[in-house]
């Protein structure tokens, strides 16, 4: 899959799963302060990522997760590994 049809995903569930705007999602928005996705919404993002890229993720993997290009860079990585 390429990076940006990655990206576009994920752009596209944060949209419809988490009500964000469009122009909300820039590579340097914060996760949790910037886009408020709060510890409840990292459960639902594990499982649209499983569902939506088809591998397991681990609770510690978000502790390095800040901005929306680190979440788009981890999805990246491990989608290319598998």
């Amino acid at each position: 899959m390429e990076n940006k049809e990655i990206i576009s995903k994920v752009n596209d569930f944060l949209i419809d799963e988490f009500e964000l705007e469009e122009d909300q999602l820039i590579p340097t928005a914060s996760l949790k302060e910037t886009l408020e996705i709060d510890s409840l919404d990292y459960v639902d993002l594990v499982v649209i990522i499983e569902r939506n890229f088809g591998f397991k993720v681990k609770g510690e993997d978000f502790a390095t997760i800040k901005s929306l290009q680190d979440f788009y860079d981890y999805i990246i990585s491990r989608a290319n590994s598998n």
